[in-house]
């Protein structure tokens, strides 16, 4: 009898899709502390507010940001529960192999 394989979810796949690009990377990291508007990761990541919108807008499309706006600036912050799904994903990886060893440091003598 042949064994039926899971797909992740299409939010899954987008979500590893969106991360696979090392600018939407730094992204994530300057949001993972505070919100922040457009003007203020374009200044942090030194491009240009088009580029930026382009990555940003993975990122919304994948579930992996939000977006709030105030008068004129948009400010985004990370969905963090989205997050947590692409790790349970991960996680499930773990009941397939034993967990390896702890190592040890190399400072460590």
């Amino acid at each position: 009898m042949a064994k039926t394989v899971s797909l992740p979810s299409e939010l899954v796949v987008a979500g590893f899709h969106a991360l696979s690009e090392p600018l939407r990377i730094k992204v994530v990291e300057l949001l993972r502390e505070n919100e922040l508007c457009v003007c203020d990761l374009c200044d942090a990541l030194d491009v240009a507010q088009s580029k930026l919108s382009f990555h940003l807008k993975a990122l919304k499309d994948a579930n992996l940001v939000r977006a709030r706006q105030e008068g004129r600036w948009i400010y985004y912050s990370l969905n963090l529960p989205q997050f947590v799904v692409l790790e349970q994903y991960l996680s499930e990886f773990r009941r397939y192999s034993p967990m390896l060893p702890a190592r040890p440091c190399a400072d460590q003598d």
